[in-house]
């Protein structure tokens, strides 16, 4: 079968992955918003890791075996063509080995004879080339997916420890989801009209949380959840390690997306500066983007300013940065390492009783935070730090979080007044 040489996504489906299900069924809405045929992924399941393993050495990490089984899933189904095909594949700089995946993905598609398949990287300008002019329409509208994905997360993880019925969070969750990706995905509008679209669609999912019965009852031990970006997402691949916190006990809060954008943001800038070019066109187009960027993510943020009351994030990256500075500075460590260890501060300054630091077996994220960790914890009055790693096997999960959650709850008797955050 020939490659196919084409870059156009408008006669394919283009299927997301689902580092988050949230995150991907937002993202493919705003796909849709410009007429492309976008759908989540299907979801990890028994089956994945067995697709995957058939086409790999052993030694990538679990994001890679993830992503590319449950792209077998989609070639399994029957109505699967892969000229008609498109695979998103997230790509990164630096040490992490997920960056190096695209090409492999690639590769092993053309040797099953289906090279056919288009892949599009996030930020990939010939992978975009068959979008045309709706490129900045789609860039634009995919931070806002990203922004309400990460609000709807938030919102969840807050408020299901403390409902009085069981499964009615997750209902309201989901029901949220569906209006804010059709506000999201509502074709031929402006940019205002869609921002005022989400930004309603968020409100009633304001509402509806804000109506779910809680418990009366003392807050839980907050437990903040760091780690490599995929696998602390990816329910599947983390075990569903926030249900086993909330289980014993915890109520998590997890880092957004969001954060990892204004990183790599942030450090465009650093380079820039690095370069000599502090005055030039591409720090003015950073600094535009940026204010653009900030903007919308305000309007959309606006009607949560009650509900995140002591969940507050970080005005700026930097304060991530500088916390992370007298561990991990940005100028000899780089990505999630930095932002784990930052973020984890972070947490505790907002009353955390511990952090949970997810992450694929071998990440040399999570390797160098847990040689850092024990420091900070001593720095923090023994506030617990754990990394849990995953690497598709069965693990007693179920025992090290009880235990990890025995730990917290103890720093959190002892420390009962630290925490201001509110259900």
């Amino acid at each position: 079968m020939a490659v196919n040489t084409s870059n156009s996504l408008l006669n394919r489906t283009l299927y997301i992955p689902q580092m988050s299900y949230e995150g991907a069924r937002c993202m493919a809405a705003a796909f849709q918003s410009i007429g492309i045929a976008a759908e989540p992924n299907p979801p990890g399941d028994s089956q994945t890791y067995e697709l995957a393993r058939k086409y790999l050495a052993g030694d990538e990490c679990l994001p890679e075996a993830v992503t590319l089984g449950n792209f077998f899933k989609v070639a399994q189904s029957e109505d699967y063509d892969p000229a008609r095909t498109a695979f998103m594949m997230p790509t990164s700089n630096g040490p992490c080995r997920f960056g190096h995946y695209l090409p492999l993905a690639k590769k092993i598609f053309k040797e099953r004879g289906e090279g056919e398949v288009m892949f599009v990287g996030p930020s990939s300008n010939d992978g975009y080339e068959g979008i045309g002019g709706r490129a900045g329409d789609l860039v634009r509208t995919g931070w806002r997916a990203v922004v309400a994905a990460d609000a709807l997360r938030k919102l969840l993880l807050k408020t299901r420890p403390y409902e009085a019925a069981p499964g009615e969070t997750d209902s309201v969750f989901h029901v949220s989801l569906d209006k804010v990706c059709r506000a999201i995905s509502t074709p031929g509008v402006s940019h205002k009209r869609r921002l005022d679209l989400i930004a309603n669609a968020l409100e009633d999912a304001r509402d509806a949380f804000r109506a779910i019965k809680k418990i009366d009852q003392p807050l839980k031990p907050l437990i903040g959840i760091v780690g490599e970006i995929f696998c602390r997402l990816n329910e599947f691949s983390n075990e569903s390690i926030i249900r086993v916190v909330e289980k014993y006990g915890g109520e998590a809060w997890m880092s957004d997306v969001s954060e990892w954008v204004w990183y790599t943001n942030d450090e465009e800038e650093k380079r820039l500066i690095d370069a000599g070019k502090q005055l030039s066109f591409k720090m003015l187009g950073c600094k535009v983007k940026q204010s653009v960027m900030r903007a919308d993510e305000r309007r959309l943020l606006k009607a949560f300013e009650e509900d995140f009351s002591g969940y507050e994030e970080p005005h700026h990256i930097t304060q991530v940065l500088e916390l992370s500075k007298p561990y991990l500075p940005r100028e000899i460590a780089h990505g999630e390492m930095v932002i784990s260890l930052g973020r984890s501060i972070w947490y505790w300054q907002k009353g955390a009783a511990g952090v949970i630091d997810v992450s694929p077996f071998t990440c040399m994220n999570g390797i160098i935070c847990e040689a850092v960790y024990p420091k900070v914890s001593r720095d923090l009055g023994g506030f617990p730090m754990r990394v849990f790693y995953f690497d598709g096997l069965q693990s007693n999960l179920d025992s090290d979080v009880e235990i990890f959650m025995e730990l917290a709850k103890h720093y959190a008797q002892k420390n009962h007044a630290r925490r201001t955050c509110r259900a």
